[in-house]
């Protein structure tokens, strides 16, 4: 892995990239949902502050634990400004995450318990379908085997 000289301040996407362990396109989509920034040299090439590699570091690990980054910018957005994630940070904030992954968990194991009836069953609508129909919450609007957007019915005179 390169060493970056502790005089040099400021990454290039390259240098981001390698450090980080990921691709730059990761890093431009980052900066684009407002998870990093960079600055612009006069030859408009990107600039990313050294913190910027904690940043990445945080949004990588909330990514694998399965954390949406719309959730991830709220946290980051809510730290001082160019403050990057300490310890304490991770651990408020996996405390607050902890409920919605629990959740998750349930959710997967229920999938994984109930995968065989639904490729036995082949509809995904049915009562037992626990996939997309679980608890059949919409047997008592629709039946068959589509779930399809409920759309305005026309009267058949209108043209």
């Amino acid at each position: 892995m390169p060493q970056i000289p502790e005089k040099i301040h400021e990454l290039t996407v390259g240098q981001l990239s390698a450090r980080s362990g990921a691709a730059v396109s990761a890093l431009h989509f980052y900066e684009a949902k407002g998870l990093i920034n960079s600055r612009r040299t006069s030859g408009n090439q990107r600039r990313y502050s050294r913190d910027a590699l904690r940043r990445v570091a945080f949004v990588r690990a909330a990514q694998r634990v399965g954390i949406p980054l719309a959730t991830v910018r709220q946290a980051l957005a809510e730290l001082p400004e160019e403050r990057t994630p300490t310890h304490d940070d991770w651990a408020r904030l996996s405390r607050a995450w902890r409920a919605e992954l629990d959740t998750r968990i349930q959710q997967l194991a229920r999938l994984r318990d109930h995968l065989t009836d639904c490729i036995g069953c082949g509809c995904l609508s049915l009562e037992t379908c626990v996939l997309s129909n679980p608890d059949d919450i919409f047997g008592e609007r629709l039946t068959g085997s589509r779930l399809l957007p409920e759309r305005p019915r026309r009267d058949a005179d209108a043209g």
